[in-house]
């Protein structure tokens, strides 16, 4: 389908390449070449670009340290009605890691090539998204708009790192309650088509570790009831249950990755000489769960596994979330009309999914709160977490068009009810 004149491009092609860079690509490619990298980002830097952004736009921004060394930055952009339920924005600062001799370009130069792509760590994941919220509000408050309702833009720590020192802590801190947050927009994932994905919920990561003891002895013999026999057993029942979910997924039409149990073994420990047998050995491995999952019925499950492994198999859980919560897309739920219709108004095609990974996005919906995960970008390939991570500028600027749109759309919500 085509856009109207006011609505993003379906290319995402820049169409004059010999002007003047727009100076929301150059604040882009600024903010992607700080190096918030994991195992050390650094977020000081991040801050002190987010300060600067904050007295351009004329918006206070508080800092709330959750935890040593990890600070929540707030700006705020204060709504005609405050008494009402906030919008919130929110972003997340920090990268995951590269490995350079895989790139074509620095990952941190943020190079921009000739077809107007541009090239680093975070530009899909979610740096993008971040300055796009920022530009459209800046055009917005240019424009002299105001709204009924407060819009909080949050930029978070450590989301790549499991959000337990930002987004989980700060949810239950005294400054989010401040915010009275009423919906929620965080990141979401590319498209390669002409559409463009929201999620609306995701998959519960388990994180689980299973323990096989058993009997050691001397590597030349045949030593009964081994830790490696029960381990195989182990592995066999998870990556059986893995082809099973693997085959529904590529059998299925309807079917995206969201709404299949992905099982992926990650690590295998134990060991200490080639002529030992072990007396333990550890698999790992990493568990996404759909909504439509019941959880105690899997657990039921993993136990069984374990108990048909051998004797004194255990597991634990590295991390183990339970909250299921979904968020509405019925035309009928206000927040969700005000987004799909202005969406609509914009000739875009909206694809709804759950999200196949994690985002902060289910530490907010675990409070009861709606979230939407979107990252408005079509015709690109999903490249989060992969080498050569990029977006192209054309893309990138359409998509402030489209928050330009959204925002006023839910900041403009008539009170709900509870609210009057």
């Amino acid at each position: 389908m085509l856009p109207d004149k006011d609505g993003p491009s379906g290319g995402g092609v820049v169409q004059d390449k010999t002007g003047p860079e727009d100076p929301s690509v150059t604040l882009f490619r600024e903010y992607l070449r700080l190096k918030t990298v994991h195992p050390e980002p650094d977020y000081d830097a991040a801050l002190r670009f987010l300060d600067r952004l904050a007295k351009e736009l004329g918006l206070p921004m508080k800092k709330v340290e959750v935890c040593p060394g990890r600070v929540i930055a707030i700006m705020t952009w204060v709504g005609t009605r405050p008494e009402l339920k906030s919008v919130l924005l929110n972003s997340h600062t920090d990268v995951v890691p590269v490995y350079e001799e895989h790139w074509k370009y620095d990952p941190f130069a943020a190079v921009k090539d000739a077809d107007g792509n541009i090239f680093g760590r975070g530009a899909q994941d979610m740096k993008c998204v971040t300055i796009q919220y920022i530009e459209a509000l800046r055009r917005l408050k240019t424009a002299g708009k105001r709204f009924p309702r407060t819009i909080h833009l949050t930029f978070v720590p450590d989301e790549e790192v499991g959000g337990h020192k930002g987004m989980e802590t700060f949810v239950q801190h005294a400054e989010f309650q401040k915010l009275n947050v009423g919906f929620a927009l965080d990141e979401g994932l590319a498209n390669p088509t002409n559409n463009f994905t929201v999620f609306y919920g995701e998959r519960n990561p388990w994180w689980i570790t299973v323990s096989c003891p058993g009997s050691p002895g001397h590597g030349s013999r045949f030593v009964e009831n081994t830790a490696a026999e029960k381990l195989r057993r182990v592995i066999n029942s998870f990556l059986d249950f893995r082809e099973k979910e693997k085959c529904r997924l590529n059998t299925s039409e309807c079917f995206t990755l969201g709404d299949v149990t992905t099982v992926n073994m990650t690590m295998v420990k134990g060991g200490v000489a080639y002529n030992v047998v072990p007396a333990e050995m550890d698999v790992s491995f990493d568990l996404r769960i759909p909504p439509t999952v019941d959880l105690q019925e899997f657990e039921k499950q993993i136990k069984a596994w374990c108990k048909e492994a051998g004797e004194d198999v255990t597991y634990k859980f590295a991390q183990k979330h339970m909250d299921q919560s979904t968020t509405s897309t019925e035309e009928s739920d206000p927040w969700w009309q005000a987004f799909s219709s202005t969406c609509k108004a914009m000739n875009m095609t909206l694809i709804k999914e759950i999200f196949p990974a994690a985002t902060d996005s289910r530490f907010i919906r675990e409070l009861g709160l709606p979230a939407i995960g979107f990252s408005p970008m079509n015709v690109t390939p999903i490249l989060l977490h992969d080498h050569n991570e990029y977006l192209n500028e054309g893309v990138f600027l359409q998509g402030i068009q489209v928050y330009e749109r959204l925002l006023p759309a839910l900041a403009g919500v008539s009170p709900l009810s509870g609210e009057e």
